[in-house]
This record gives structure tokens, C-alpha cells and sequence, in this order.
């Protein structure tokens, strides 16, 4: 063992020393730190510090040399060197047994004309439609259902959605698989009775369109308004889709109202009731009350209505596309699908519906019995409508108090059915009088007129709601379907064809003489009643529709809502009047309005009606005519029930040729007047002279001797003051009692200007003929002889009449004196 002497600030350790490499080079440290602690510092130059400096990047150079040569041999990073420069040299392709072969030019392109940068800009061309195209598909995506119907951007939107259409496919026809089977099951028990029956399958169905959605309750209620064609019961039950379909939450409604209004519902409406008033299929309707204490209706749109309502009407579109080809059909029937969503889609924006209702209100204002709510625009979107609250009862309301049955107070109770249905009964003439009006004269048509869209208001008035399906007419439509109507009724096939043309029913190209031929044999059987069609307005249409679809003639869009429209109408008035007859009440209007408009158009009309091609009048149509203008009043009103809207219902034939020959006579000298006499002035004098004198009109000319008559003896009476005579009551018994020709309108008549011009020119027209002025001179003085022969007779039984009850009741005085 060997000992290190201490050094002087180290105290001495004994410390055994091994002989080996590790110690000696501790000793030698140990050597140098202690010369380095007894030398003091001198400074160093700069050779040192490069040395220094020097011996680092030896040192650096070396450690990296060592992890180079780790790498190359970790990663092999020569070979990979080599593989890659073999392959950027291609020597990997080099085939040393290969033969040489001739150099080729530069290849010419196939297609004459064309270099091949013109092919390579063509290759980019098509490579930038393919990336348009996928491109455009993938935005397809983003793309939100239209505001507006647009047939191609919701094939598109579903197109991409194949899952949501087949899951609603799905849906459908589980939902009907299901009433089937319930209605198979309930078919089974044979003890029910056929209307027990109805009831069922009336239920059934209703539940069905419920479960549906709104496409389907829309369809309901419009079959629910015919029960001629579904049956009482099944439109009972179908009835209950206007008014009773389940609303949705009333925290939705909240949302939607002031996601629209853009604000809370108290800083609009001072009051709102949180519960429906009514669940429409497209919204559900609160009462509330403006911050001015309007009261007022506020209209809700279902949530999410758009998407379920397009999608049907995509699936509809899809499956007359599929009908069209299983028929072999050449015209697109799928444009009825298009029609349906155009109006359905209208009805989804109701701001849409409050401009209807303010463009409906003034087009009728002029007509008293028509009430059209107040819309209130501030408080109107597209998802929220308010109008003012209209206070009335719903002929549903009226129908079920009028059928109604009580085993208590039963003489209140009758008087209560019987009041009833008398507003019944006066909201279904005035239905068909504004519908009248909207079709023929205003031109703007609700057309959607069931049940819970209209109301009696207290004031005896119509009132009409929810104007999303309005239909406007052409004025050439309305003159076309005027037309129609006086040619259906004389049977006038070939004029109602060329009033199809003019309605853009029967398009150019048709054969209209086969087309003639098929319509007369379709609607030849309709029975006459009277003279007017015993059938219903909207069953002529659809025979008219069965025979132009015959020949694949596709229905303008109008066409549709007026048999809509009409076919809501027939089916009120039926519910009212099981007696109803749309023709019979309609032909009176349109009578009147040949009669009184004074234009080309129903000049041309009643000239086709009543003229034939040698302008000879046809006496039965004149005759028609006349008692059909003479059943309806003046006033826009129709009288409340069927037995009192016409003369000839209350009064005997005779009575009837007496009102015509006076409306006739009044009719020449009066300002409404102005047709009739360009009638007379346009027909043939001759053949009107000619029938006149006839033996058919032997009844015409012996009423026309009584109605003078009646106006000779007024006029005795007046001039020779015998109603001054207090001693004498004359007994003045009425020839008619519908309309009669006073003195002053026979001088009225006689001293007309315009009359007597007509009167020459019907007789000069027949100078000619000696032998017919000749009869008609005989003819014309028998009849005044017969009239004054009629007057002195009336005047001398009166006078004597009152002598005698003079004396009868004076004799007792005088016996008593």
C-alpha cells in the first residue's frame, strides 16, 4: 500500500492505489489540477486558442465521421444511392441482346384537320365538363328546396335523397295496407248494415288521411264536399278534416310566430290564447288581440310543411310519369302534378294568401252579401298571417242544427231547426250567387270554397277564408264559359266545341267534327227538366274533361280549380238542398247577364242562342230565355229558399207568358234594353213577322192583347176620374202576379224613338211580300179590336162591381132613415 502526500487544503486520506491505466491517468489529473492551483494565471495568446479551436473540430469531425458511418450502415444508404441512380439512368430497362431498331417520327394525328395540341386543348376542355359536372353534383347537396314550384329543382333536391322518398313510399303503403286489412276484417261481419258500413270505411279512411299528412287531408277535404259521388257517410267522416285535425305544440307555434315577426309575442298582440281555434292540414289558427284591441285570427304554418308537401307532390309526379308509359300516352300528364304543386306551394307562402284576400275584397266590393276579412300586412309572413276575426256560424254548424233531434222542448227545438235551416238554406243561394259572379264576372275565383272556409255572419252576409288557392280568369275564358253554359242548355254541340277552343280545352290540330260527334254522344243523354239539364254543372265538366283526355288534350291550369272550385259549391248546395239544380240556378244569372251587358262578345253569344243562320228567331229559346230572366230579381240577392227564388214556381203557365210579354215590353224602352233591341234590329224581319202572325204564336199575341188591355183599362180608369169617386171601390184584380206594364211605361213605350225605328224596319223588310203585310195588317187590327173590346169589358164589370156594393152597403142605411 502507498500513501499520496496531502496537499495543504486536503487532509490526508489513506487511499489503496491499484497499478493500472484507470489509476495512473487519475494520478496524472490529479498531478495537473495541482500544478494548475500552484502556478498562478498567466495570460494566453491567440495561437493557444486555436489550437483550442482546433482540437474541437478534430473532435467534431471525427464524432460525426462515426454517425455517418453508423447511418450508411443502419440505413444502407449505398445501395439505396446505387438503386437510384440505376433507375435515374434507366439501366434497368437496357437489354444488352436487344436488335437495333429504325428511329419513328413524330405520330400524326388521326382526325383530319386537327393537331395534336387541338386534341390536347379538347382533352382539357372535356376534362374541365367533367370537373364542372362533379362539381355541380356535389353542390346538389347543398342545395335547399325552392321557394317557388319548380318541378326540375325538387327532382333534383329528392333525387338526391332516394331514402327519404322511399321510407314515405314505405309509409304509404304500409298505412293503406293497414286500412285494407281493417276494412276486410269489418267486411267479414255480415250482420252491419250498408250504412253502417259507409260509416266504417268513412272512418277509416279519415284516420288514414290524418295519419298521412297534409297532401292527404287536402285530398279529403276535397272529396268530403261530394257526398253525391262518395256517399253521405263517407263524407260525414271525411267533414272532420276541416276542423278537427290534431294541432301541433304550442311552443312551436310560439317559436315560428317570433322567429317570423322577429320578436316576442307580447310586443305584437296584448292578448293570445294558447289554445287552436282551429287545426287546419297546412296551419292551425289562434285568437288574439293587436296592441289597438283589434281582434284578430292569426294563422300558423305547420312545421317543416314545405318538405312533406313537395315530397308528395314529387312522388305523385313520379308515379304519372310511370302511368304515362304503361299507357302509351304522346302528352305529359305529369303537368297535373306540376299544377297541384304550383297551388299547393302557393298556399306555403302567406303573404301570397293575404295579397289574394286583399285582391279578392276589391274585386267584390261592390257586392253587399260578400264579407272578405281585414288582413293586417304588418303582422303578415310567410309562415304567419293575420286577419281580422270574422264572427259567424259554418254550414257544418247550420247542418247539424237543422238535422238535429231533442226529446226535450221539442217545439223551441223545431223552431231553432227551422231557423237554421233557413240561414242554411240562404248561404247556399248566396254561395251560388257569388260563385256565379266570381265565374262569370269578376274573374277571380276562390277555389277553395268547402265547408270550414265559409261562414253566415250575423249581418246576413257570405263570408269567405283562406285565399291561398285563388284562380284568375282570362276575360275570354269567362266569355267562353258563358258560353258553354247557354249552349249545353239548347244542346248547340258544335258552338260548345268553339267555346272549348276559346277556353283552351281543345287545342288547333283536333278533329272537331269527330270531337263533336263524341261530346254529343256524351252528354246526349243528360234529361231536360223544363228546358235546363237535369245533371250537375261539374259532371258535364268532367264528361267534357273524359272526352278531350280521350283525345289526349291536356286541361289548362285554370280549368282544374274551376271544377275544384264548383265541385265545393254543388257539394254545399246539395248538403242544403237535396233538390239542388246547379244549371237551374245559374241559367237565370246568365240570362241576365246576355240580356243587360251590352258588349260584342255576349251579343255574339245571345245571337247564337236565339238566331239561326238565316237570322230567324227560334221561338223555343226566345221562350226559355224570357222565363228564365224573369225568375230572378233585380238584386243581387237570391230569395232564401227554392220555392220562392222563382215566379213560375208560385205562379200558373198563364201568369208566366203574361210576366214575359211585359218584361219584353219594359225591356225595349229601358236602358238595359240596349241588346234587345240591337237583337231585334240584327234578326230577319220577314221570319219575325211571319212567326208572329203564325198559329203557333196564337198564345203570344192573346197575352200580349191583355197585357194592353190591362194598360187601356188603367188608363180609362185614370182619364175619365172615376178613382176619384169616393162612392165607388173598383175592384182592381192584378192579370199576374209578377211583373206589369203601367200607363206611363206603354207611353214610354209608344213615344221611344228607338222603338218605332225598329218597328219601321221590320216593316219594310216584308214590303215585299203583299200577301204577308197583308195578314199581318188583319192580324193587328183583330187584335186591337180584341184589346179594346178586353179593356171596355174589364172597365164596365168594375165600374158596375162598384155600383153594386155601393148600393149593397148603402141600402140598409136608407131603410134605417
Amino acid at each position: 500500500m502507498t500513501s499520496v502526500s496531502p496537499s495543504p487544503s486536503c487532509s490526508t486520506i489513506p487511499t489503496p492505489v491499484r497499478h493500472s491505466s484507470r489509476t495512473s491517468f487519475a494520478v496524472a489529473e490529479l498531478r495537473r489540477l495541482k500544478q494548475r492551483r500552484a502556478i498562478p494565471p498567466v495570460s494566453v495568446g491567440l495561437g493557444h486558442f486555436a489550437d483550442v479551436v482546433r482540437n474541437d473540430v478534430d473532435f467534431l469531425k471525427n464524432k460525426i465521421g462515426v454517425g455517418l458511418r453508423w447511418a450508411n450502415e443502419a440505413f444502407r444508404v449505398p445501395e439505396v444511392t446505387k438503386s437510384a441512380e440505376e433507375l435515374f439512368w434507366l439501366r434497368h430497362l437496357e437489354d444488352h441482346a436487344s436488335s437495333n431498331l429504325e428511329s419513328q417520327s413524330w405520330p400524326q394525328p388521326s382526325y383530319s384537320g386537327l393537331s395534336g395540341v387541338d386534341l390536347f386543348m379538347a382533352d382539357v376542355k372535356a376534362l374541365e365538363a367533367y370537373a364542372a359536372y362533379f362539381y355541380c353534383l356535389s353542390k346538389m347537396w347543398s342545395r335547399p328546396l325552392p321557394e317557388v314550384y319548380d318541378s326540375q329543382a325538387v327532382a333534383d333536391y329528392f333525387s338526391c335523397r332516394p331514402h327519404v322518398v322511399a321510407y314515405r313510399l314505405l309509409e304509404v303503403f304500409s298505412v293503406f295496407m293497414v286500412a285494407a286489412i281493417r276494412l276486410r276484417t269489418s267486411a267479414s261481419d255480415k250482420s252491419k248494415s250498408l250504412e253502417a258500413s259507409e260509416q266504417n270505411f268513412g272512418m277509416v279512411l279519415k284516420e288514414t288521411m290524418l295519419h298521412l299528412g297534409p297532401t292527404f287531408i287536402k285530398v279529403g277535404q276535397s272529396l268530403s264536399t261530394r257526398p253525391d259521388i262518395i256517399g253521405t257517410e263517407i263524407s260525414k267522416a271525411l267533414s272532420e278534416l276541416h276542423d278537427r285535425i290534431p294541432p301541433f305544440p304550442w311552443p312551436e307555434a310560439v317559436k315560428i310566430i317570433e322567429e317570423e315577426l322577429g320578436g316576442p309575442v307580447e310586443s305584437f298582440f296584448s292578448q293570445f290564447s294558447q289554445e287552436t281555434v282551429a287545426a287546419a292540414s297546412f296551419g292551425q289558427v289562434y285568437r288574439g288581440r293587436t296592441l289597438d284591441g283589434s281582434d284578430v285570427a292569426v294563422k300558423v304554418q305547420r312545421p317543416d310543411l314545405r318538405h312533406a308537401v313537395l315530397r308528395d307532390i314529387y312522388i305523385l309526379r313520379l308515379g304519372l310519369g310511370v302511368l304515362r308509359k304503361v299507357a302509351k300516352r304522346e302528352n305529359d300528364i305529369r303537368v297535373y302534378a306540376d299544377e297541384l304543386g304550383m297551388g299547393l306551394a302557393g298556399e306555403l307562402d302567406f303573404t301570397l294568401e293575404a295579397a289574394n284576400a286583399l285582391e279578392f275584397q276589391e274585386a267584390h266590393s261592390r257586392f253587399s252579401y260578400i264579407r272578405v276579412p281585414k288582413v293586417y300586412k304588418h303582422l303578415t309572413r310567410k309562415r304567419v298571417l293575420t286577419m281580422e276575426w270574422m264572427v259567424g256560424e259554418s254550414p257544418t254548424d247550420l247542418l247539424a242544427i237543422s238535422s238535429g233531434y231533442s226529446d226535450h222542448d221539442n217545439e223551441s227545438h223545431e223552431k231553432q231547426k227551422m231557423e237554421a235551416r233557413r240561414r242554411l238554406l240562404d248561404l247556399v243561394n248566396k254561395g251560388v250567387e257569388a260563385t256565379l259572379v266570381q265565374l262569370l264576372d269578376t274573374g277571380i275565383l276562390h277555389a277553395d270554397p268547402h265547408p270550414g272556409n265559409l261562414r253566415y255572419t250575423t249581418s246576413r252576409q257570405i263570408g269567405f277564408l283562406d285565399f291561398g288557392l285563388v284562380c284568375r280568369m282570362q276575360r275570354k275564358h269567362q266569355l267562353a264559359m258563358l258560353a258553354s253554359i247557354v249552349h249545353i242548355v239548347n244542346g248547340d254541340w258544335a258552338f260548345l266545341v268553339e267555346s272549348l277552343t276559346d277556353m283552351d280545352v281543345i287545342t288547333p290540330g283536333v278533329n272537331t267534327r269527330r270531337f263533336t260527334l263524341d261530346l254529343e254522344y256524351a252528354l246526349g243523354e243528360v234529361k231536360l227538366i223544363n228546358g235546363i239539364p237535369d245533371i250537375e254543372f261539374t259532371k258535364v265538366l268532367s264528361k267534357i274533361v273524359k272526352v278531350a283526355l280521350k283525345y289526349q288534350l291536356r286541361m289548362p291550369p285554370y280549368f282544374t280549380l274551376v271544377l275544384r272550385s264548383l265541385a265545393c259549391l254543388e257539394g254545399l248546395a246539395a248538403t242544403g238542398d237535396p233538390n239542388f239544380k246547379t244549371f237551374e240556378a245559374a241559367y237565370p244569372f246568365v240570362v241576365q247577364k246576355l240580356i243587360t251587358e251590352n258588349s260584342a262578345a255576349t251579343r255574339k253569344i245571345l245571337h247564337s242562342a236565339v238566331l239561326n243562320r238565316k237570322k230567324e228567331f227560334r221561338w223555343e229559346r226566345v221562350a226559355l230565355f224570357l222565363s228564365k230572366s224573369s225568375t230572378r230579381k233585380q238584386s243581387p240577392l237570391v230569395t232564401l229558399s227554392r220555392d220562392e227564388t222563382s215566379v213560375d214556381s208560385s205562379s200558373n203557365p198563364t201568369e208566366k207568358d203574361a210576366d214575359n210579354v211585359s218584361l219584353v215590353l219594359r225591356l225595349l224602352a229601358s236602358k238595359n234594353g240596349v241588346v234587345l233591341r240591337r237583337l231585334l234590329m240584327a234578326a230577319n224581319g220577314t221570319s219575325l213577322i211571319r212567326t208572329f202572325i203564325s198559329r203557333e204564336a196564337h198564345v203570344i199575341r192573346q197575352k200580349l192583347c191583355m197585357t194592353i188591355a190591362n194598360t187601356m183599362y188603367q188608363w180609362m180608369v185614370g182619364s175619365l176620374g172615376i178613382e176619384s169617386l169616393k162612392f165607388i171601390s173598383l175592384s182592381d184584380p192584378q192579370l199576374s202576379s209578377g211583373i206589369n206594364i203601367t200607363v206611363k211605361d206603354f207611353k214610354i213605350l209608344i213615344s221611344d224613338k228607338r222603338v218605332r225605328v225598329i218597328l219601321r224596319k221590320i216593316l219594310e223588310s216584308a214590303k215585299s211580300d203583299r200577301i204577308l203585310m197583308l195578314r199581318f195588317c188583319w192580324t193587328s187590327f183583330v187584335m186591337s179590336l180584341t184589346t179594346t173590346a178586353l179593356a171596355c169589358h174589364r172597365f164596365v164589370i168594375s165600374v158596375s162591381e162598384g155600383y153594386i156594393n155601393y148600393l149593397s152597403l148603402s141600402a140598409p142605411v136608407a131603410l134605417r132613415t
